[in-house]
């Protein structure tokens, strides 16, 4: 019997800390390290980290050193060498692409090669995951266990980094009646993850069979289109729109996803519109925060469904990575439902992109 915290509780803790700027201690079978996340680093904690030697590297991804013409030897990632005089600034102006075009040189950057990368690795699959940008600073430590005990730092060994990349188990917390406007037959399902991250939601229309193929759209969660009526996307549209057919046709299932900004988080997101108001399409400006094109994870959606005790749907979609998903995780596509509303002139580009890089069928 032990009333210690199981890894994925401790991975939890970790990133709790990290958003909070408190360092965390990983460990591996190479070694162990350090790790400040680059976005909440403050400068007396960086004096504290050279006060106590080594030679720290900030670790980035591929798509963020590709921006800063830094050498990726590492293929996902890059480990820039951080040079003992430069400040908090420098570290700062490398993780956040914020002022790029006003001081685009930031070089010439040195990355490290050579050597394990599986702590900076899970360092940046951990700022990501707490919804920071995706920049790590790393230092080596000789004594990890010890380090973290005297400081009073969460130590995270890396064997809990499958959990770190998989979905978190999801278990139902409650359900109740919720009368909406499309449909006095509506049931409102919570599910939590055990690793203590953001619900997720189901909204039941009716009574759907769970023998036959259910009317079902995956919906991710956008404050701005869902709940202020943006313009720039077409959220809020689709997300009535998927309701409105739902109580129409008396039956369905609408997952609400909380995977804000493509999985990236809210600020992150609007770092990302910032961005496009310098010119770069909603692609480029993941690409420059660091992300990928897409860092949204449907396999929580096709969890939900199998719960809900739904094994077949007709899903309401543009995306096909939506259907590979749902066909990959159990849930089988038996038709592709449409879902095209909500162009205007404010997001007539953003659309364009999604067809064109995203493959979105518009």
């Amino acid at each position: 019997m032990s009333l210690a915290p199981d890894l994925t509780e401790i991975a939890a803790r970790a990133r709790s800390d990290l958003r909070m700027g408190v360092p965390v201690v990983l460990r591996g079978p190479g070694g162990a390290a350090l790790i400040m996340a680059a976005e909440t680093l403050e400068a007396q904690r960086l004096a504290d980290l050279r006060a106590l030697g080594g030679a720290p590297v900030l670790a980035i991804t591929a798509r963020r050193a590709a921006t800063l013409k830094a050498r990726a030897y590492d293929g996902d990632l890059a480990r820039v060498i951080v040079p003992p005089d430069v400040s908090l600034s420098w570290i700062i102006a490398v993780a956040d692409p914020a002022d790029d075009l006003k001081t685009p040189m930031k070089g010439p950057l040195t990355s490290e090669r050579g050597g394990p990368v599986d702590l900076h690795r899970l360092a940046i699959g951990l700022v990501k995951s707490a919804r920071l940008l995706p920049a790590a600073l790393v230092m080596p430590l000789t004594e990890g266990a010890e380090f973290a005990r005297c400081h009073g730092l969460t130590l995270l060994d890396t064997a809990a980094a499958p959990q770190l990349e998989m979905t978190s188990p999801l278990h139902p917390v409650v359900s109740a009646r919720l009368p909406l406007a499309v449909s006095e037959a509506g049931r409102l399902h919570i599910f939590r993850p055990e690793d203590g991250g953001e619900e997720h939601y189901a909204i039941e229309i009716g009574q759907p069979d769970r023998n036959a193929p259910v009317l079902a759209r995956l919906h991710s969660a956008c404050f701005t289109g869902d709940l202020m009526g943006s313009l720039k996307c077409d959220c809020g549209p689709q997300l009535r729109g998927a309701l409105a057919q739902m109580g129409a046709e008396g039956a369905g299932v609408l997952l609400y996803l909380n995977q804000e900004g493509r999985g990236i988080g809210l600020a992150n997101k609007m770092r990302a519109y910032s961005l496009q108001d310098q010119g770069f399409d909603t692609v480029e400006a993941n690409h420059r925060l660091g992300f990928e094109d897409d860092e949204r994870d449907f396999r929580i959606g096709a969890r939900i469904l199998s719960l809900m005790g739904f094994s077949a749907v007709r899903l309401l979609t543009n995306n096909p990575a939506k259907i590979a998903m749902m066909e990959q995780n159990g849930i089988k596509v038996v038709e592709r439902v449409p879902l095209k509303l909500g162009e205007n002139t404010h997001n007539h580009a953003y659309l364009a992109t999604k067809a064109a890089k995203s493959g979105h069928l518009l």
